[in-house]
């Protein structure tokens, strides 16, 4: 899929620097060698980059290896945020995951992301559990 001014592509090529580049762009605290150790157990990810070939956007889509797909690491550069890239590369994430099979898609947010996920991107609410494995 392609934007005026991005690309789209499923498993595109993204370096471990790019993705921490991003991960710091968007404010975050990355993980130096992540994508690396990580990348060959995801399902795939979805990129988005200008015309330039800046990485502007990501998804990763992790899976059970079966009917589960769990969408984690959603960011977009924030000087391309609001111009639809984050829900079009987690349209594409959702797209590809139907298309291998996959039977749910799940994502966790907070709560100032309810809009985006369950209004922009299609997702509806549902309970949850989680446990906070670093607590004492």
């Amino acid at each position: 899929m392609s934007t005026d001014e991005v690309v789209l592509d499923w498993r595109g090529p993204a370096s471990d620097a790019e993705i921490v580049d991003l991960t710091e762009a968007h404010g975050g605290d990355p993980d130096p060698g992540w994508w690396d150790r990580i990348r060959e157990h995801s399902l795939g990810w979805v990129t988005a980059r200008s015309d330039s070939g800046l990485l502007v956007g990501f998804v990763n889509v992790a899976w059970d290896g079966g009917g589960h797909a769990f969408l984690i690491d959603t960011k977009t550069r924030p000087s391309h945020q609001r111009r639809g890239i984050g829900t079009a590369v987690v349209r594409r994430a959702v797209e590809e995951a139907r298309a291998a099979g996959c039977e749910w898609m799940f994502v966790d947010f907070e709560p100032h992301l309810e809009a985006f996920y369950l209004e922009s991107c299609g997702f509806r609410p549902t309970a949850a559990g989680l446990v906070h494995l670093t607590d004492a």
